[in-house]
């Protein structure tokens, strides 16, 4: 049982991700590292967010207990 908040907010930061490192990697940045810098905050923002819900969401404990037992056999 996959939690669907869990997955939507994964694409966010997934999707946030690529685009601050699409920003740091742009002939741009060079110049300005303003919009880097926003796109930073704003994966950091998904970031935590995921893991905030991950906390709490049964779905992702689950997930982790069972990572877990199954790196230990």
């Amino acid at each position: 049982m996959d939690c669907l908040i869990c997955k939507d907010l994964e694409r966010v930061f997934e999707s946030r991700l690529s685009q601050y490192i699409e920003a740091r990697s742009a002939t741009y940045y060079r110049v300005s590292t303003e919009l880097a810098a926003y796109k930073n905050v704003e994966m950091e923002r998904a970031k935590s967010e995921l893991e905030e819900h991950q906390l709490v969401c049964v779905s992702a404990e689950v997930r982790q207990s069972g990572t877990t037992a199954s790196r230990a056999a």
